[in-house]
């Protein structure tokens, strides 16, 4: 049973990185506040993922020629990255945060596919949609079993080759910054640095939890056309994951079934 439980909580820490910094209350950590054991279903039809009228044809994801898959910036492990809370910004910073606030605070759906670059170097292709307020998923290519949902008030990581699910709450995770209908980064969350060149804005926010550490995430933005390219978590122990977005599609109107939990409490079988 022990062993059964370490390799649920090692395999949920390495994906539920990719959830901005969900790793703060999963990887190496906290414990789930519920773990079940729930049936393996088939995979839903693709045609479900989008609601789409009988007349309207089916189109790519994006509404612009598809995206070849981006080759992630993987940020210098040595950074330093200030870590004081009183950090200061001047007027050019501020500017550029509160671009990025603007942007996050006008999106209310997104859909679109990510490559995610692990502490490793190991790459992995997947999709997400995020329908705003507290509602995303996240879907790993074959052969991984992994999807993550939140469905606005619980975070899911379900295995659907050990038919496990572990439940955390929403409000523990930073996901609640990007899932949020409105924010303002610099008086909603702990930004310690505001940086910006010819190709990214880059925000980063510091979480502090007692008994887990420090974590940061990094957002980027597109300096041209300030639309979110990628995001590096760095979990307490100081290892980064990356998540480069592409195809994305900002007008999709998405199944609510996508975000549903299955909250019945299966029993656990023994061993």
């Amino acid at each position: 049973m022990a062993q059964r439980s370490a390799t649920r909580s090692m395999r949920a820490g390495m994906y539920t990185a990719l959830a901005l910094l969900i790793v703060t209350a999963v990887a190496g950590a906290a414990a789930p506040s519920e773990a079940q054991t729930v049936p393996i279903t088939k995979p839903a039809p693709k045609g479900r993922d989008v609601q789409l009228s009988a007349s309207e044809p089916r189109a790519p994801m994006t509404t612009g020629a598809t995206q070849a898959v981006p080759n992630p910036v993987i940020p210098d492990p040595r950074r330093n990255v200030p870590a004081n809370i009183f950090a200061t910004f001047d007027a050019n910073q501020k500017a550029q945060a509160a671009k990025v606030s603007s942007y996050l605070s006008s999106l209310q759906t997104l859909v679109g596919n990510f490559v995610q670059v692990g502490p490793d170097g190991t790459k992995i292709k997947g999709d997400f949609y995020i329908q705003k307020p507290g509602k995303v998923r996240f879907e790993y290519e074959p052969p991984s079993p992994i999807a993550i949902i939140a469905d606005g008030s619980s975070l899911a990581v379900r295995d659907s080759k050990l038919a496990t699910q572990d439940i955390y709450p929403l409000s523990q995770t930073p996901l609640r910054f990007l899932l949020s209908d409105r924010i303002d980064l610099l008086k909603d969350t702990n930004v310690v640095s505001v940086t910006a060149d010819d190709l990214f804005i880059s925000v980063t926010i510091e979480e502090k939890q007692a008994l887990i550490g420090t974590s940061r995430l990094m957002l980027m933005v597109g300096a041209k056309d300030g639309q979110l390219k990628q995001w590096t978590v760095t979990d307490p122990q100081g290892y980064d994951t990356t998540v480069a977005v592409y195809n994305v599609d900002s007008s999709r109107k998405l199944d609510p079934g996508l975000f549903k939990i299955d909250f019945t409490n299966y029993t656990t079988p023994p061993g």
